[in-house]
Protein backbone atom coordinates (compact mmCIF):
# COMPACT_ATOMS: atom_id res chain seq x y z
CA UNK A 1 0.00 0.00 0.00
CA UNK A 2 1.32 3.40 -1.04
CA UNK A 3 2.43 6.16 1.45
CA UNK A 4 0.80 9.27 1.85
CA UNK A 5 4.22 10.85 0.69
CA UNK A 6 3.79 8.68 -2.57
CA UNK A 7 1.53 8.61 -5.83
CA UNK A 8 1.25 5.65 -8.41
CA UNK A 9 4.43 4.76 -6.70
CA UNK A 10 4.32 0.60 -7.77
CA UNK A 11 5.20 0.32 -11.40
CA UNK A 12 3.56 -3.12 -11.74
CA UNK A 13 -0.06 -1.36 -11.33
CA UNK A 14 -1.76 0.68 -14.52
CA UNK A 15 -2.35 4.08 -13.61
CA UNK A 16 -4.65 6.59 -15.65
CA UNK A 17 -5.62 9.92 -14.61
CA UNK A 18 -7.60 13.12 -16.85
CA UNK A 19 -5.61 15.56 -15.43
CA UNK A 20 -8.29 18.19 -16.83
CA UNK A 21 -10.92 16.60 -13.89
CA UNK A 22 -8.10 17.86 -11.26
CA UNK A 23 -7.86 20.95 -9.76
CA UNK A 24 -4.31 22.75 -9.09
CA UNK A 25 -2.59 22.95 -6.25
CA UNK A 26 -0.57 25.33 -4.94
CA UNK A 27 3.69 25.07 -4.79
CA UNK A 28 6.43 26.93 -2.98
CA UNK A 29 6.67 29.68 -5.45
CA UNK A 30 4.01 32.27 -6.38
CA UNK A 31 1.81 31.93 -9.76
CA UNK A 32 3.61 28.43 -10.24
CA UNK A 33 0.48 25.80 -9.60
CA UNK A 34 0.83 22.07 -10.06
CA UNK A 35 -1.13 18.29 -11.22
CA UNK A 36 0.64 15.89 -9.49
CA UNK A 37 0.40 12.68 -11.66
CA UNK A 38 3.57 10.59 -9.64
CA UNK A 39 5.75 10.45 -7.22
CA UNK A 40 7.98 7.72 -5.45
CA UNK A 41 9.51 8.56 -2.13
CA UNK A 42 13.24 7.89 -2.94
CA UNK A 43 16.38 9.80 -2.65
CA UNK A 44 16.45 11.77 -5.64
CA UNK A 45 12.63 11.79 -5.49
CA UNK A 46 10.86 11.29 -9.08
CA UNK A 47 8.05 13.38 -9.68
CA UNK A 48 5.87 13.85 -12.75
CA UNK A 49 3.32 16.57 -12.81
CA UNK A 50 1.84 19.14 -15.08
CA UNK A 51 3.10 22.63 -13.79
CA UNK A 52 0.90 25.63 -14.90
CA UNK A 53 2.73 29.21 -14.66
CA UNK A 54 0.90 32.36 -14.76
CA UNK A 55 2.05 35.65 -16.13
CA UNK A 56 5.18 37.25 -14.57
CA UNK A 57 5.83 33.90 -12.12
CA UNK A 58 9.32 32.27 -11.58
CA UNK A 59 10.60 29.54 -9.82
CA UNK A 60 13.44 29.68 -7.65
CA UNK A 61 17.35 28.76 -9.47
CA UNK A 62 17.64 24.82 -8.83
CA UNK A 63 19.71 22.03 -9.67
CA UNK A 64 18.67 18.28 -11.32
CA UNK A 65 20.44 15.92 -9.20
CA UNK A 66 18.91 13.42 -11.84
CA UNK A 67 17.68 15.55 -14.23
CA UNK A 68 14.60 16.77 -15.96
CA UNK A 69 12.12 15.95 -19.12
CA UNK A 70 9.76 19.09 -20.41
CA UNK A 71 7.28 19.36 -23.09
CA UNK A 72 5.60 22.52 -22.99
CA UNK A 73 2.04 21.90 -23.38
CA UNK A 74 0.76 25.47 -23.86
CA UNK A 75 2.73 29.16 -23.63
CA UNK A 76 5.91 30.16 -23.76
CA UNK A 77 8.35 28.44 -20.89
CA UNK A 78 11.48 30.34 -20.13
CA UNK A 79 14.82 29.94 -18.46
CA UNK A 80 17.94 31.25 -17.93
CA UNK A 81 18.90 29.40 -21.16
CA UNK A 82 16.47 30.90 -23.31
CA UNK A 83 12.15 30.72 -24.59
CA UNK A 84 10.63 27.66 -25.31
CA UNK A 85 7.15 27.97 -27.22
CA UNK A 86 4.04 25.43 -27.11
CA UNK A 87 5.55 22.29 -28.67
CA UNK A 88 9.22 22.62 -27.20
CA UNK A 89 11.22 19.61 -25.74
CA UNK A 90 13.65 19.60 -23.46
CA UNK A 91 15.92 17.80 -21.73
CA UNK A 92 17.99 18.96 -18.85
CA UNK A 93 20.53 15.89 -17.69
CA UNK A 94 21.66 15.06 -14.76
CA UNK A 95 23.89 17.85 -12.28
CA UNK A 96 22.09 21.10 -14.63
CA UNK A 97 20.97 23.99 -13.01
CA UNK A 98 18.37 26.38 -14.58
CA UNK A 99 16.31 29.57 -13.19
CA UNK A 100 13.17 28.82 -15.10
CA UNK A 101 9.90 31.18 -15.38
CA UNK A 102 7.42 32.64 -17.84
CA UNK A 103 6.83 35.94 -18.68
CA UNK A 104 3.26 35.15 -20.93
CA UNK A 105 1.94 32.08 -19.22
CA UNK A 106 2.64 28.74 -19.79
CA UNK A 107 1.50 24.90 -18.67
CA UNK A 108 4.38 22.11 -19.27
CA UNK A 109 4.54 18.05 -18.51
CA UNK A 110 7.55 17.59 -16.43
CA UNK A 111 9.22 14.69 -15.60
CA UNK A 112 12.27 15.22 -12.61
CA UNK A 113 14.90 12.99 -11.46
CA UNK A 114 14.29 10.55 -13.56
CA UNK A 115 17.45 10.25 -15.92
CA UNK A 116 19.78 7.19 -16.08
CA UNK A 117 23.65 8.92 -14.87
CA UNK A 118 24.82 7.86 -18.49
CA UNK A 119 22.21 9.90 -19.98
CA UNK A 120 24.04 12.91 -20.13
CA UNK A 121 22.46 14.78 -23.59
CA UNK A 122 21.55 18.25 -23.29
CA UNK A 123 18.13 18.79 -25.85
CA UNK A 124 15.66 21.98 -27.08
CA UNK A 125 13.57 21.12 -30.07
CA UNK A 126 10.72 22.61 -31.29
CA UNK A 127 8.71 19.89 -32.19
CA UNK A 128 6.35 21.80 -34.44
CA UNK A 129 9.70 22.15 -37.00
CA UNK A 130 10.47 18.64 -37.33
CA UNK A 131 9.41 15.95 -39.56
CA UNK A 132 6.92 12.97 -38.93
CA UNK A 133 8.31 9.71 -39.87
CA UNK A 134 6.02 6.79 -41.60
CA UNK A 135 4.71 4.44 -39.14
CA UNK A 136 4.51 0.86 -38.39
CA UNK A 137 0.97 1.00 -39.96
CA UNK A 138 -0.60 2.98 -42.01
CA UNK A 139 -2.23 6.25 -40.46
CA UNK A 140 0.57 6.52 -37.62
CA UNK A 141 3.33 9.17 -38.25
CA UNK A 142 6.20 8.90 -35.72
CA UNK A 143 8.29 11.85 -34.57
CA UNK A 144 11.67 10.48 -32.43
CA UNK A 145 12.42 12.57 -29.61
CA UNK A 146 15.24 10.34 -27.41
CA UNK A 147 16.81 7.13 -27.15
CA UNK A 148 19.24 6.28 -24.51
CA UNK A 149 19.89 2.38 -23.86
CA UNK A 150 16.56 1.02 -23.49
CA UNK A 151 14.49 4.29 -23.39
CA UNK A 152 12.65 5.56 -26.44
CA UNK A 153 10.49 8.27 -26.57
CA UNK A 154 8.83 9.74 -29.40
CA UNK A 155 5.55 11.57 -30.18
CA UNK A 156 2.90 9.80 -31.94
CA UNK A 157 -0.13 10.70 -34.37
CA UNK A 158 -2.58 9.03 -35.05
CA UNK A 159 -5.07 9.71 -38.25
CA UNK A 160 -8.40 9.06 -37.07
CA UNK A 161 -10.08 5.16 -37.56
CA UNK A 162 -6.10 4.18 -37.00
CA UNK A 163 -5.70 0.80 -35.36
CA UNK A 164 -2.60 -0.71 -34.15
CA UNK A 165 -1.93 -4.30 -33.88
CA UNK A 166 -1.58 -5.84 -30.05
CA UNK A 167 1.64 -6.05 -28.49
CA UNK A 168 3.16 -6.12 -25.46
CA UNK A 169 5.57 -3.41 -23.67
CA UNK A 170 8.27 -5.41 -21.84
CA UNK A 171 9.84 -2.16 -20.06
CA UNK A 172 6.22 -0.61 -19.73
CA UNK A 173 5.10 2.61 -21.68
CA UNK A 174 3.92 6.13 -20.43
CA UNK A 175 1.71 8.23 -22.39
CA UNK A 176 0.40 12.18 -22.22
CA UNK A 177 -2.65 12.86 -24.58
CA UNK A 178 -1.33 16.21 -26.64
CA UNK A 179 -4.33 16.18 -28.89
CA UNK A 180 -7.74 14.64 -29.61
CA UNK A 181 -8.64 11.07 -27.96
CA UNK A 182 -6.32 8.21 -27.60
CA UNK A 183 -7.87 4.60 -26.94
CA UNK A 184 -7.48 1.07 -26.40
CA UNK A 185 -9.52 -2.06 -25.03
CA UNK A 186 -9.22 -0.70 -21.56
CA UNK A 187 -10.76 2.89 -22.07
CA UNK A 188 -10.77 6.10 -24.05
CA UNK A 189 -8.09 8.62 -22.87
CA UNK A 190 -9.17 12.39 -23.81
CA UNK A 191 -6.74 15.47 -24.42
CA UNK A 192 -4.77 15.90 -21.06
CA UNK A 193 -4.62 12.08 -19.97
CA UNK A 194 -1.91 10.67 -18.52
CA UNK A 195 -1.74 7.13 -19.21
CA UNK A 196 1.15 4.31 -17.37
CA UNK A 197 1.00 0.81 -18.77
CA UNK A 198 2.86 -1.80 -16.50
CA UNK A 199 6.05 -3.68 -17.65
CA UNK A 200 5.27 -6.90 -19.38
CA UNK A 201 1.73 -5.49 -20.16
CA UNK A 202 -0.08 -5.78 -23.28
CA UNK A 203 -2.82 -3.96 -25.00
CA UNK A 204 -4.61 -3.11 -28.67
CA UNK A 205 -4.45 0.45 -29.19
CA UNK A 206 -6.97 2.69 -31.62
CA UNK A 207 -8.34 5.99 -32.32
CA UNK A 208 -11.94 6.73 -34.14
CA UNK A 209 -11.21 10.30 -33.95
CA UNK A 210 -7.90 10.70 -34.21
CA UNK A 211 -5.00 12.08 -32.16
CA UNK A 212 -1.53 12.98 -30.98
CA UNK A 213 0.66 11.25 -28.13
CA UNK A 214 3.63 11.84 -26.30
CA UNK A 215 5.38 8.10 -25.53
CA UNK A 216 8.24 7.06 -23.49
CA UNK A 217 8.48 3.25 -23.35
CA UNK A 218 11.32 0.82 -21.93
CA UNK A 219 12.37 3.01 -18.86
CA UNK A 220 9.79 1.25 -16.03
CA UNK A 221 10.04 -1.52 -13.71
CA UNK A 222 8.40 -3.21 -10.96
CA UNK A 223 9.49 -2.08 -7.31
Amino acid sequence: MESIQELNADHSLRAVIETANMPWETSEADGVLRKRLERIDADPEPVTTVVRYEAGSAFRPHRHVHGEEIFVLEGTFSDNHGSYAAGSYIRNPAGTSHAPFSKEGCTIFVKLQQFQQSDTKQLYMQTKQQAWLPGLVPGLSVMPLHEHLHEHVALVKWEANTIFQPHQHIGGEEIFVLEGTFEDEFGSYPEGTWLRNPPNSFHTPFTKEGCVIYVKTGHLKTN
